[in-house]
C-alpha cells in the first residue's frame, strides 16, 4: 500500500537529508554515475544553483522526516533547449518501492507543466528496470540507449534516455 507522505518545496535545512540520500544512492547502485561521496557544502551549492534559475527542488518527507527528493534543471545548454528538463528521482534506500519515487515524479510533471515546459528528459541506467517501468506507466518512451557511456567501479554501464511530451 503507498504511504501517505506530503511532498513540499525543499529548504536549506533539508540539505543535509538530500545529501544522506544522494551518498547512499552512490553507494548502493548505478542510479548516479559517480563513485565517491560528497559533502554537503556541494550539495547546497547545487541546491542554489537550482533556486536561482527557478528550477524546482522537492522532498518526500515522512513522519518529519526527509525520505526522498526530486529536481528538475536544465537539459542541455543553449536557449534553444529551454523548454525541455531533466529530472531526478532518488528515494532513501529504506523506503524504496513504496511508491515515493511515484509521487515525487508525479509533482515534477505537475511542476514542469505549470512552468510551460514541453519535454521531460529521463537519463537511467540500463539495469534501473523499476525506474525503466515507473516511467513508462507516466507516458515516458525510450528514445535512445547508449551503451559503454559511463563507467563505474570498472564497470561499463549502459544509459538509457526517456522523454515525455507535457
Amino acid at each position: 500500500m503507498q504511504e501517505r507522505i506530503a511532498i513540499r518545496d525543499a529548504n536549506e535545512s533539508d540539505i543535509s537529508s538530500i545529501t544522506n540520500i544522494y551518498n547512499d544512492v552512490i553507494a548502493s547502485s548505478n542510479a548516479i554515475y559517480r563513485e565517491d561521496s560528497v559533502p554537503e557544502s556541494e550539495r547546497l551549492i547545487w541546491y542554489l544553483d537550482k533556486k536561482a534559475n527557478n528550477f524546482p527542488v522537492i522532498v518526500a518527507v515522512l513522519n518529519e522526516k526527509v525520505i526522498g527528493y526530486g529536481v528538475f534543471g536544465t537539459f542541455r545548454f543553449g536557449e534553444g533547449y529551454n523548454h525541455t528538463v531533466e529530472h531526478s528521482v532518488h528515494v532513501a534506500s529504506d523506503h524504496r518501492g513504496r511508491g515515493i519515487g511515484k509521487q515525487i515524479l508525479e509533482r515534477l510533471i505537475s511542476l514542469a507543466t505549470e512552468q510551460k515546459r514541453r519535454v521531460m528528459v529521463a537519463a537511467i541506467d540500463s539495469t534501473n528496470v523499476g525506474s525503466i517501468a515507473l516511467h513508462l506507466k507516466y507516458g515516458f518512451v525510450e528514445t535512445a540507449r547508449m551503451p559503454h557511456v559511463a563507467q563505474k567501479k570498472n564497470e561499463l554501464l549502459d544509459l538509457v534516455l526517456m522523454q515525455k511530451a507535457l
